[in-house]
Order: structure tokens, then C-alpha cells, then sequence
């Protein structure tokens, strides 16, 4: 294994926090394991040439491809399954008997490859599917690597990761597409906006409020500053009432966000 030297720890450390606002200082080992084979891959010995590849102009590409390799993009359908069972009993019925505007409108943020966004997709669909009301749906799905909002578009998964979702769903939103792998239906893949974002940037170009944000397993990464920063961005884009989904092993300290405590994972701006 190729080891990284204490100049070139503390180097990416700064670079990755500086940029995407992870926080990598107690991954030494992980680092060390998980890049080890790429820096060889692309030709180099040691940890300082690849970084001085990675931090350079023409390095950009790679540079997303080791974040991507620091970060587990490690997702499925169903994840977490009692947010969207949340999401479809409390969320949708409150959202339509109270919006007079018919406008909804998530953000899937981290999407990773899409598994999120278009189980919520799926979702809304099945409700909204007998209302006469002219309602308008939007769903942003963002994620900072390009290689994960590729596969996301296409919407193509393995069967086993299908079969995790339910039989109805399986039947419905899914079709076979060879090589025992299913892609979600055009329906549901034309309603989902996939977009390169870093959730660090400081100003969310955003025009209009979203009334639920998932931003799930995402923050673990960061440190409590920029937990906090994030936080305070979100809920200024959440409308009023709207809810806020994070993962189930992280957590958020009310006294320092907007935020209302619902129930463990699930908080609203009131």
C-alpha cells in the first residue's frame, strides 16, 4: 500500500475541506486504502505527483473522481424506508390539502444515483394519480459527481436492487432492458431535474422554495461548522412548514437551526 506522508495528508485534508466542505482528517487509513490503487493506475509512486495531477487544471476530472472514491456513494431503493412511508401519510396529504397554489416542489439533495429521487418520484405519482387539480411537480436531484448523475439519468439498476422496492412499484415504474437489469420508465424518469451542485456553495441559485428536502447520509461528512452553514442555507430555501429529511445515524442541534424536532431524522420549519 502506498502511504501518504504528513505534508501530503494535511495538503488533500485542506483541499477537500476547502472545496466540498468534508471533513477527511481522521480518515488517514481510508484514504491510504481507498486511493492507493487509482494513484498507481494513473502512473504515479507516490501520493504527492498524483496530487499535484489531481490540484491542476487538467487534473479537474480526477479530482471529482477521488472525491467520489472518499465519499461512499453507497445507496438503494427503499433506504430508510420510513421516510417515505412518513413522506406519502403526512407530507403529501398536508401539502395538498394546503398548498392553493398546486405547486410542489423537492429537492433530493446528494442524490447519488438516483435511487432517492425517483422512489419519491414514484411516490407522488401514485398519489396524485386520480387528483382533477392541475398540480405542478418538480423534483431537483443534485450530487457533486458527474459519474453518479450519468448512471442516475439513465435510470438503470440490477434486479436485485429493484426487487427491494414494492411489488407494485416493481410493476408499474420498471421495465426490463437486458442483462437482468430494469430502467425506470420514461414517465418517471422525464419529471426528475439532475444537476451538478456542491453544497457548500455559499448562495443557492434557487427561485422558488421547496417544500421537502431530503438530504440524507450527507452531512456525516462534514464538521460542525459546515453542518451548520448547510443547515442554515436549507432551511432558507424550505418554505414555510416544509420539511427537512436527514439520515438516520446523523442528527441536528436545534438550538443552532430553524429547524422543529418531528421525530428522530424528520424536522420542519415552522
Amino acid at each position: 500500500m502506498i502511504k501518504i506522508s504528513d505534508n501530503e495528508f494535511r495538503r488533500l485534508v485542506t483541499f477537500v475541506k476547502r472545496n466540498y466542505g468534508i471533513n477527511l482528517s481522521q480518515k488517514r487509513n481510508l484514504i491510504e486504502g481507498r486511493l492507493g490503487n487509482i494513484i498507481t493506475a494513473k502512473g504515479f509512486s507516490e501520493f504527492s505527483g498524483y496530487l499535484d495531477y489531481v490540484f491542476s487544471e487538467k487534473g479537474s476530472d480526477e479530482t471529482i473522481n477521488m472525491v467520489n472514491k472518499l465519499t461512499t456513494n453507497h445507496t438503494y431503493f427503499m433506504r430508510e424506508s420510513s421516510h417515505f412511508e412518513y413522506f406519502r401519510q403526512v407530507v403529501l396529504p398536508y401539502l395538498k390539502r394546503n398548498k392553493s397554489n398546486f405547486d410542489l416542489r423537492l429537492w433530493s439533495a446528494g442524490c447519488s444515483s438516483g435511487e432517492e429521487p425517483y422512489t419519491l418520484a414514484m411516490i407522488v405519482n401514485d398519489f396524485f394519480e386520480n387528483c382533477r387539480d392541475p398540480w405542478e411537480k418538480t423534483m431537483l436531484a443534485t450530487d457533486i459527481s458527474t459519474s453518479v448523475l450519468e448512471k442516475a439519468e439513465k435510470g438503470i439498476y440490477d434486479s436485485l436492487s429493484v426487487q427491494k422496492m414494492p411489488k407494485t412499484f416493481q410493476e408499474k415504474y420498471f421495465m426490463a432492458c437486458g442483462n437482468d437489469q430494469y430502467q425506470v420508465i420514461p414517465q418517471i424518469r422525464q419529471k426528475i431535474v439532475f444537476r451538478k451542485f456542491n453544497l457548500i456553495t455559499e448562495n443557492f441559485p434557487f427561485k422558488k422554495k421547496f417544500d421537502a428536502v431530503f438530504c440524507r447520509n450527507v452531512m456525516i461528512y462534514f464538521d460542525k461548522e459546515t453542518k451548520e452553514a448547510l443547515l442554515t442555507r436549507i432551511y432558507d430555501c424550505i418554505e414555510d412548514r416544509g420539511y427537512l429529511f436527514i439520515g438516520q445515524a446523523e442528527s441536528i442541534t436545534r438550538s443552532s437551526t430553524g429547524f422543529t424536532y418531528v421525530m428522530p431524522s424528520i424536522y420542519r420549519k415552522v
